[in-house]
């Protein structure tokens, strides 16, 4: 499909906003934690999806009218791949930002695109052929390079390696949800898919909440107000604005240009990182990033990767 310049040059424009609005939900994320050392991943996401949740109930209901030919199943296989990925998997990233760096959540999740291609492989018994084995060699030897120079400066050792695993663990289950919604876009569109999962990940988190924490109303109140503000800033900007233009984006471009131009996410946050929680990075770790990034580029863009 040939693409005129206006159309190209808004669907960048989103796509690159897109980009940038989903590199500040690490910050968000770590500036509320230091507000208030006993703030947990669970309290800070439901104010998240509390704020989150009216627009996509919006984008619900001005897609009401595909609903009624869909089957019991799609609506039942809707509910798994919501909570999936958008409850299970932002939980755990929350949880696993606790303990880790925002610049080292940022390049584990990267390795989203890598997993899937893996998980396909496996799945559909198809080899992987050197370019991908190659570009996988990277992304993960990138990786392992930055978190073994974070973990070297670090006295609590354990804690560190329980929240690589956590959002090394967010990756996963946010991979096995695209490998799961080819048919519900089908079935739902992408617009809708994207309100119905998120609604249904905001009622998971919420029911979560209310059933662990003993006074949960309570809680909130006696939050600082800088801390539900951090909360809104990332239903707003961090999860409702970026996902409406990346989809505006795939609309535009398709998903494989918006992939590329959203590639630049990691460096994004990692600059973000730098200015706004003073974290730094050093020669091998920058080598270490670029390499994860090379690597998932490469992946996600060879002419011969899987069909997922």
């Amino acid at each position: 499909m040939k693409l005129n310049f206006s159309t190209y040059q808004i669907g960048s424009v989103f796509a690159f906003l897109s980009a940038f609005l989903f590199s500040t939900k690490a910050i968000f994320i770590k500036q509320a934690y230091a507000l208030s050392p006993t703030l947990d991943a669970t309290t800070l996401m439901v104010i998240r999806m509390a704020s989150a949740l009216p627009f996509f109930l919006m984008l619900c209901w001005f897609g009401r009218h595909q609903y009624y030919s869909i089957k019991l199943k799609d609506w039942l296989l809707l509910i798994l791949t919501g909570a999936l990925g958008y409850y299970i998997s932002s939980w755990l990233d929350f949880f696993g930002l606790m303990f880790i760096s925002a610049s080292l959540e940022r390049i584990i999740l990267f390795l989203y695109p890598t997993l899937t291609v893996i998980a396909s492989s496996i799945i559909f018994k198809q080899g992987l052929n050197l370019k991908v084995i190659m570009a996988l060699m990277l992304s993960y030897g990138g990786t392992v390079l930055v978190m073994l120079q974070e973990q070297k400066n670090l006295t609590d050792q354990h804690n560190f390696w329980l929240g690589s695993s956590l959002v090394f663990a967010s990756a996963v289950a946010f991979a096995c949800y695209l490998l799961l919604t080819p048919p519900l876009i089908k079935k739902f569109g992408s617009l809708n898919l994207t309100g119905l999962s998120l609604s249904i990940a905001c009622c998971c988190i919420f029911i979560h909440y209310f059933l662990a924490t003993p006074e949960p109303l309570t809680l909130l109140t006696e939050l600082p107000h800088r801390i539900i503000w951090y909360g809104i800033g990332l239903g707003i900007f961090a999860t409702v604005l970026p996902t409406i233009l990346l989809i505006l984006s795939i609309e535009h471009l398709g998903a494989s240009q918006s992939s590329i131009i959203s590639s630049v996410g990691p460096v994004l946050t990692i600059f973000l990182a730098i200015l706004f929680l003073e974290e730094h990075l050093n020669l091998i770790q920058w080598v270490g990033c670029i390499l994860n990034i090379i690597g998932v580029v490469i992946i996600t863009f060879s002419k011969n990767r899987l069909k997922l």
